[in-house]
């Protein structure tokens, strides 16, 4: 296998006819890249820590991953990312062997780590045997959203410095997309992972140089990565703004590169509309917006009561509203065509919340009657929510939606800091979040966020049946027979109200024109911030 390399301009995806001229501008005839610049952005939001493994946010992963490498890695010149775009990274090679039971990789004997010690195969074998909770692992995560990822490994070994073999339960095609995700990067076994709070040692292209919390981070060009001629940059600084507004009038004035994520349509026009010049990518963010609703609280008990939510909310108006028009509707896995696993558009409007906006409210309120709640009594919820924008956004029109049908509801913010630990330990009645797939897979997202049990699972919506499918779709080699069985589970969650999708929202990258190879792919926003590619036309 050899590697690829992206080296010249990205072909942009339109947004508006106001950005036709911006795109055309951008995408010129190829340049030889040339070296130097520190690359400035701002992101979502600061980093909780540098820690891939034990975040569950794309603040960590956008701004971290540079530091790191994966195995493998998904091609950053391919935009949707699958199966077939696998690059290799520390990994020369690898194999499946014994009908996908055993999956072996032969590394890189030329990669060393940012303090000068040589990687090897221990590396790999603590990383994962960490990231999975073995007995014998010899570090320990804080937390470990993605746990269930790794829980049908039964064993890992490193026979030799340059060679690991991953053994399996059973048969599980997914978990070499899984290893190729932001979320999975290799850690040193030398360094404790408690050190990775507000610092990063890896092999990526670049190197750390300086976290000051709340304000930035700041990279530093790697000149022994084992990429020759690699990285372009000398540097990458994120500058943290919390503000929509002063990160628009940051990027406008030029005291930023690239920014975007985080925004809606009417931020990139804003933005558009005060310089030209800037241009837009859109596509596919591979986040839905959803309803988190605690299975384990009263009254949110009872079925009825969960039912009357998700009938409250009318999904045609949420696109229209706080998405103002940048989202499409769908269930649990992203649709087509930037998915490859979505349901199709037929089933999509069969799903809850996709009919007749005042119908499914009158069904509401009779359903909440049934529960016992009415004008006399009405059911008192309090909205919590990550206090972004991005998030307040739609969490302020999920209130109004529920208020309409009589719920006395109050929204409640919460900082980035400590809004994942308050879901985790299920501290809320009813949230709205943003739940990014590492990857398009469903392993990834069943796992994760609908398996009886996971960290991420924030609703404790449990079903023996569905984790019965969800494991049964695991191990199936034939795609077309597993689509058709993830259809099956993505139906039963909807209509169990497990995790209500409100739809999936678009991704913004603006950028001036001298910002080249910048990535965007159009199924996740996870797998695009290695950065070993972009360079500076100045």
């Amino acid at each position: 296998m050899t590697r690829r390399h992206l080296v010249g301009p990205l072909v942009l995806t339109s947004f508006l006819v106001l950005v036709l001229i911006g795109i055309s501008a951008h995408a010129q005839p190829a340049k030889a890249p040339k070296y130097g610049g520190v690359l400035v952005g701002s992101p979502l939001s600061a980093p909780p820590s540098l820690s891939p493994h034990e975040e569950a946010t794309i603040s960590t992963v956008q701004q971290a991953s540079a530091c790191f490498n994966n195995l493998v890695y998904f091609d950053p010149a391919k935009r949707q990312e699958s199966a077939e775009t696998l690059v290799p990274e520390l990994a020369e090679k690898w194999s499946w062997q014994d009908n996908h039971r055993n999956l072996v990789f032969f590394l890189r004997k030329d990669v060393k780590w940012h303090d000068g010690k040589p990687f090897t195969s221990k590396d790999v074998k603590y990383t994962f045997d960490m990231v999975r909770g073995a007995k014998d692992a010899k570090g320990k995560l804080r937390v470990n959203p993605r746990k269930l990822w790794y829980a049908n490994i039964e064993a890992i070994e490193a026979p030799d410095p340059h060679t690991v073999v991953f053994r399996l339960n059973r048969p599980q095609p997914s978990l070499l997309l899984m290893l190729a995700a932001g979320y999975s990067p290799v850690m040193p076994e030398h360094v404790p992972v408690t050190e990775f709070k507000n610092k990063c040692v890896g092999t990526g292209p670049f190197k750390f140089k300086e976290h000051r919390p709340g304000e930035s981070v700041e990279f530093v060009k790697n000149p022994d990565y084992f990429v020759k001629g690699r990285p372009y940059l000398d540097g990458i600084k994120w500058v943290i703004i919390k503000d929509r507004s002063t990160q628009i009038a940051a990027l406008q004035s030029g005291q930023l590169d690239v920014t975007g994520i985080g925004w809606n349509a009417a931020n990139v026009e804003t933005a558009k509309k005060g310089n030209a010049r800037l241009v837009v990518m859109e596509a596919d963010s591979g986040v839905n917006d959803n309803l988190l609703i605690n299975f384990k609280r009263a009254p949110f008990t009872d079925a009825r009561v969960r039912r009357a939510l998700n009938l409250a909310l009318d999904r045609k108006a949420y696109v229209v509203g706080p998405r103002q028009g940048a989202a499409t509707f769908g269930g649990a896995m992203l649709p087509r065509p930037s998915g490859v696993w979505g349901l199709s558009d037929a089933e999509v409007k069969k799903l809850p919340g996709m009919g007749d906006a005042a119908k499914q409210k009158v069904e509401a309120k009779k359903v909440l009657a049934e529960a016992g709640f009415g004008p006399g009594k009405p059911l008192k919820v309090t909205v919590s929510t990550r206090a972004l924008a991005i998030y307040v956004d739609t969490a302020s029109w999920v209130v109004d939606q529920l208020r309409q049908v009589g719920i006395d509801a109050t929204l409640e913010q919460i900082e980035t800091g400590v809004w994942h630990p308050k879901m985790t330990r299920r501290d809320f009645d009813v949230a709205l979040n943003l739940t990014g797939i590492g990857i398009d897979e469903p392993d990834a997202n069943f796992l994760e966020n609908f398996r009886c049990g996971s960290p991420r699972n924030y609703s404790d919506y449990c079903s023996e049946d569905i984790d019965r499918l969800i494991a049964e779709q695991s191990q199936i080699l034939d795609r077309a027979k597993r689509l058709k069985l993830v259809h099956e589970i993505d139906r039963r969650l909807q209509a169990d109200g497990a995790r209500p999708i409100l739809g999936w929202g678009k991704q913004y990258a603006l950028l001036w024109p001298h910002v080249k190879n910048w990535v965007q792919h159009t199924n996740s926003i996870y797998n695009q911030s290695r950065m070993q590619e972009v360079w500076l036309d100045k």
